[in-house]
């Protein structure tokens, strides 16, 4: 496994490689891997030639409120995970290579990113998509894997690639959770403790929701499900802030206020909850 630092020889590199029609992949991360990364670039080994991960913290997508300062970075592990899991190339580089003085050019997908993450964090989406979009351009992949977890990025990569004809499919890979269902994250590690035996509560209520909608004789009222979720969660007392927990149409991530006579293939429920400074997301997808 090798390490790329620069944009030209990486952009020279995966020309080459297209040229031998040599597939490729990619996995797109801000580092401090867990296994939920490691899934990824798993999925991508199965189907391409070359598999490229990007390690960058992005600075274009943290609000000056957010904790840029304190994302946990650890290259060194990073570099051996990725090459246990199956990567060929790393590319790491710096924020002055990817935003050069004088950069002003961004990427901007509309009306999916206006709810849930897009509410609370109103500038994260206009930098996930820009940094994501100059990756695909040096990278030059074949296909990219993102994780379910993330469940409005993802649907907003995928609107962005097919708005713009970037030759580009997009792979989503499960969410990968602990064995108490906690979703993986890099964030988790900032959890004290107690918030950690707390934190398995965002999974239980979905899964709340989820048995409920599913029942046929149920009726399905939104309202009555948020506040059962609502109070699942509340009854941690680690848990201090609730951002929101919704309910979506899962392709068009469109608002569903009323489950009682809507026909669906796939809900999206999702949810945003805080543990002191720790934000955490998840979500579940309910297919008919």
């Amino acid at each position: 496994m090798k390490i790329l630092r620069t944009i030209s020889q990486t952009q020279n590199l995966t020309s080459k490689l297209r040229s031998k029609n040599k597939i490729i992949g990619f996995v797109p991360t801000m580092g401090f891997l867990h296994n939920g990364h490691l899934s990824l670039i798993k999925e991508a080994r199965k189907k391409a030639d070359i598999v490229f991960v990007s390690i960058y913290v992005n600075p274009l997508q943290f609000a000056p409120t957010e904790d840029l300062s304190r994302y946990p970075r650890d290259f060194k592990r990073d570099e051996k995970l990725c090459k246990d899991a199956g990567a060929d190339y790393i590319f790491y580089p710096s924020d002055e290579m990817m935003y050069p003085r004088g950069f002003s050019t961004y990427a901007v997908v509309e009306k999916l990113t206006s709810g849930l993450e897009g509410k609370i964090r109103p500038e994260h989406f206009k930098g996930v998509t820009t940094i994501v979009l100059k990756l695909f351009n040096i990278v030059q992949p074949h296909f990219s894997v993102f994780g379910q977890k993330d469940a409005q990025q993802a649907a907003v990569i995928k609107k962005m690639v097919k708005d713009l004809n970037v030759n580009n499919k997009i792979v989503i890979a499960p969410t990968i959770r602990e064995a108490d269902g906690l979703a993986m994250s890099s964030r988790n590690v900032y959890l004290t403790n107690e918030q950690r035996a707390d934190a398995p509560y965002l999974y239980k209520s979905l899964q709340y929701a989820k048995r409920k909608i599913m029942l046929e004789n149920y009726n399905r009222d939104i309202d009555f499900l948020r506040s059962q979720m609502s109070k699942l969660i509340k009854s941690r007392k680690t848990a201090t802030k609730i951002d929101y927990i919704s309910f979506n149409d899962y392709d068009t991530l469109e608002e569903i206020k009323s489950l009682k006579n809507f026909k669906f293939d796939k809900i999206l429920v999702s949810l945003a909850v805080r543990f002191g400074k720790v934000r955490l997301i998840d979500n579940i997808v309910i297919k008919r």
